[in-house]
C-alpha cells in the first residue's frame, strides 16, 4: 500500500507535492480553530452568540466568494493562496492573543473570524481548480483523489490536536497552535510553481464582465444549474449539522471539549477513509449516479442518528458515517466536473457553486437558531438530517444528470465546452475585438 502510494506521488511531481503539504496544512489549522473558536464562542455566550457567529460568517462567504473568484482565472494562483494565508495568519495571532487576555466580546470576534472568510474567498477557487494547471490531464483524476485524501488528512487530525489543547491547556493554546500551522501552510505554498497569467487590460469593467461570465455559464448549463438548486436544499440541512449544532449536541450531552475533537476527528477519519478507496469501489459497485445521490441519502440518515442518540461513542461512529458519505459526493462528481468545464471558467464556477453553498450555510444555521429557541437542540438535529435524507431524491430530478457522471475521464475532459457553448461566449476579447464563439 505504501509504495503503491509512494508511486502516484511521484508520478503527480514534485511542486504538486508541496500543494498537499500546504492544502493539509491548512485544512489541519482550519479544524483546530473550528474546534477552538465554536467552543469558545459557545460557553462565553451560548447558543444564541453561536448562531450569530454562523450566519454572519456566511453572510460574508456570500459576499466575497463571487468578488474575488474572477482572480483565480487571471492572477498566479500560487501568490493567491500565499496572500490568503498570510491574511489567516495574522487573524489568527490576534485572536490567540485576545484569548490569552481573556479578552471576549462577540462583534469583535465575529469581525477578527470575517478576514480568514475572505482569505479563503482567495485561496479556495485558486486551489481547488490549480491541480488542472500542475498535473497532466492523465493524471488529474488521480491527483485530485490525492488532494482531497491530503485535505481529509488534515481534516482528521486537526480537530483531534485541538480537542486535545482545548482540553489541556484551553482555547488560547488550540489557537496559538492554528496561527503556526497556518504560517507553515503559507511558507509551503510559496513553492507552488507560479504559473504566468496576464490579467488583461480593463481593469474593473473586465473584473465585472468575468463575474457575469462566470455567473452566465454556470446559468446556461441545465446540469449545473439543477445540480446547485438540489445542492443548496441539501446544504441548508448539512451546514448546521455538521456545524453550530455539533458544539450544542456536545454540550448537551455534559462531554468535554475533547469529544467535540472527537466528532470532528471521525467525520474526518470517514473523509480520508472514503478518499483512499471506499469511495471508488462504491462507486465501481453501484455506478457514479447512484453513488453520488446515495452518499448524500447516507450523509442525511447518519445525521439524523447523531441527533436522536445520547450514547456518545454511536455519536462519533455517526459523523464518520457521514464522512464517508461526503468522500462519496465530492469525489464521485467533482472530478467529473472539474474535467468538464473549460480551464478558463473553473475558478469561477467552481465560487459561483460556493457561493450558493454560503447562501445555503447562511439560511441553515439562521432557521437552526430559531428552531432552537423552543425546541431541544436533539429534535432540531434529526429534523435536519431527515430532510437532507428526502431533498437527495431531488438529484434524480436534474436534467443529464445520469448521462454526464456515465462519462468517461477522457469523455469528459472539456464536454460543457462542446454541448453548452454558448454559455462560455463572452462579449469581446481582451483588447476589445469581437469573440469567434468558441468556449
Amino acid at each position: 500500500m505504501l509504495d503503491g502510494l509512494r508511486q502516484r506521488l511521484d508520478a503527480v511531481g514534485l511542486p504538486f507535492r508541496a500543494l498537499l503539504l500546504s492544502d493539509a496544512l491548512m485544512l489541519l489549522a482550519m479544524m483546530v480553530a473550528r474546534v477552538a473558536v465554536p467552543w469558545w464562542i459557545v460557553h462565553e455566550g451560548g447558543a444564541g452568540h453561536l448562531a450569530l457567529y454562523a450566519v454572519v460568517q456566511a453572510v460574508v462567504a456570500f459576499v466575497s466568494m463571487p468578488l474575488l473568484s474572477p482572480l483565480g482565472d487571471r492572477y498566479s494562483k500560487r501568490l493567491l493562496i500565499t496572500l490568503g494565508l498570510l491574511i489567516f495568519a495574522a487573524e489568527g495571532a490576534v485572536l490567540a492573543t485576545l484569548a490569552t487576555l481573556g479578552i471576549y466580546h462577540l462583534w469583535l470576534v465575529i469581525a477578527l473570524e470575517a478576514l480568514p472568510v475572505i482569505a479563503m474567498s482567495l485561496i479556495l477557487p485558486a486551489s481547488l481548480s490549480i491541480a488542472a494547471d500542475l498535473v497532466p490531464a492523465e493524471r488529474f483524476a488521480d491527483a485530485l483523489a490525492l488532494q482531497k485524501s491530503a485535505q481529509a488528512f488534515g481534516r482528521l487530525i486537526g480537530p483531534v490536536l485541538g480537542g486535545t489543547a482545548l482540553a489541556v491547556s484551553g482555547t488560547a493554546a488550540a489557537l496559538w497552535l492554528h496561527w503556526v500551522m497556518v504560517l507553515a501552510a503559507a511558507m509551503l505554498a510559496w513553492r507552488i510553481p507560479s504559473i504566468a497569467r496576464h490579467p488583461g487590460e480593463g481593469g474593473a469593467k473586465r473584473w465585472w464582465r468575468d463575474l457575469r461570465a462566470g455567473l452566465r455559464a454556470t446559468w446556461s448549463i441545465p446540469i449545473e444549474r439543477g445540480r446547485i438548486a438540489i445542492s443548496f436544499l441539501v446544504m441548508v440541512c448539512f451546514t448546521p449539522a455538521v456545524g453550530m449544532l455539533v458544539p450544542l449536541k456536545v454540550q448537551s450531552l455534559g462531554l468535554s471539549g475533547a469529544w467535540l475533537g472527537a466528532c470532528e476527528a471521525a467525520l474526518s477519519l470517514g473523509m480520508l477513509a472514503g478518499a483512499l478507496g471506499i469511495a471508488a469501489r462504491l462507486a465501481d459497485y453501484l455506478g457514479r449516479y447512484r453513488a453520488a445521490i446515495g452518499g448524500i441519502m447516507l450523509e442525511g440518515l447518519a445525521l439524523a442518528l447523531a441527533g436522536f442518540t445520547s450514547n456518545p461513542y454511536l455519536l462519533v461512529i455517526c459523523y464518520a458515517v457521514t464522512g464517508v458519505g461526503l468522500a462519496m459526493v465530492m469525489l464521485v462528481g467533482q472530478t467529473h466536473r472539474m474535467l468538464a468545464i473549460p480551464e478558463d471558467f473553473r475558478a469561477r464556477i467552481v465560487a459561483v457553486s460556493m457561493m450558493v453553498m454560503q447562501i445555503a450555510g447562511t439560511l441553515g444555521p439562521g432557521l437552526a437558531g430559531i428552531a432552537l429557541t423552543s425546541i431541544p437542540v436533539r429534535e432540531v438535529y434529526v429534523v435536519f438530517g431527515l430532510a437532507e435524507f428526502v431533498f437527495a431524491f431531488g438529484y434524480f430530478l436534474v436534467p443529464r444528470y445520469r448521462e454526464f457522471l456515465a462519462l468517461g475521464h477522457e469523455e469528459v475532459r472539456g464536454w460543457y465546452g462542446r454541448q453548452f457553448p454558448g454559455a462560455f461566449r463572452r462579449a469581446e476579447s481582451d483588447d476589445g475585438s469581437p469573440m469567434s464563439g468558441k468556449p
